[in-house]
Formats: C-alpha cells, structure tokens, sequence
C-alpha cells in the first residue's frame, strides 16, 4: 500500500498477495471493480480524458469508453453502427 512513509522509502518489504486481496475479499468486493468504479465516479466530475488518462495511467480508448459512459448526452451515437 501507498502512504507517505512507503512513498519516499522502497526498502520496505513487498506487499504479499494475500494481504492485498483478503481485505477486499471480505467486504466481497474485487480491487479491479474498486478501480472501475472509481475511474467512473472521476469521469463524472470531468470531461477532460488527458486527466483521467494522467491519473488513472489508462489509454486514450480507456478514457473516452469511460467518458461516453458518464456524460452519454455528450456524445452522439455511431451513425452507422447497427
């Protein structure tokens, strides 16, 4: 995990996996859901793709597939998709 004594020092021991996954697993959540949701809830509050590509570290696609979804009446549909 990331806190501001892990941040300035990378000799601390490795996070296991198991100490990473079992907090989540309890509340029975998955992280990438987490993420997902998260990148969402951002993209809610912006319509900018350079932020949520700068960041979440998302590519281009990412973040417009993201931005389509949150601000759905800014973006007209494909005219020639089926």
């Amino acid at each position: 995990m990331l806190s501001r004594q892990t941040a300035v020092n990378d000799r601390n021991a490795a996070l296991s996996d198991l100490s990473t996954k079992k907090p989540f697993t309890a509340i029975g959540v998955r992280a990438s859901a987490l993420r997902a949701d998260r990148i969402l809830d951002e993209a809610k509050h912006t319509a900018d793709p350079i932020h949520l590509i700068r960041v979440f570290g998302i590519a281009p696609n990412t973040a417009m597939h993201y931005l389509r979804a949150a601000h759905p009446a800014q973006f007209r549909s494909d005219p020639i998709a089926p």
